[in-house]
């Protein structure tokens, strides 16, 4: 199933690079193709509290999951 862009997703893995965990929630913002035909990847922003946008960042697409009405972000 593909999740719709500008929708929330969860975070499944750790983002070392980006100081994300995992079950921190992000904005899917778009797909991108792998340039040698792996994985398809998602591009995340990445909100505080507040609503400034504090990451953009790249992963693949596994390592997301839809934000479900009964998670705690």
């Amino acid at each position: 199933m593909k999740i719709a862009l500008y929708n929330e997703i969860v975070l499944l893995q750790d983002v070392p690079d980006a100081q994300l965990l995992r079950g921190d929630v992000a904005t899917l913002v778009d797909y991108v193709t792998h340039p040698r035909g792996g994985e398809l990847g998602v591009v995340l922003e990445v909100f505080n509290a507040v609503g400034d946008s504090i990451a953009v960042v790249t992963v693949p697409a596994s390592a997301i999951t839809p934000l479900r009405a009964d998670q705690m972000p």
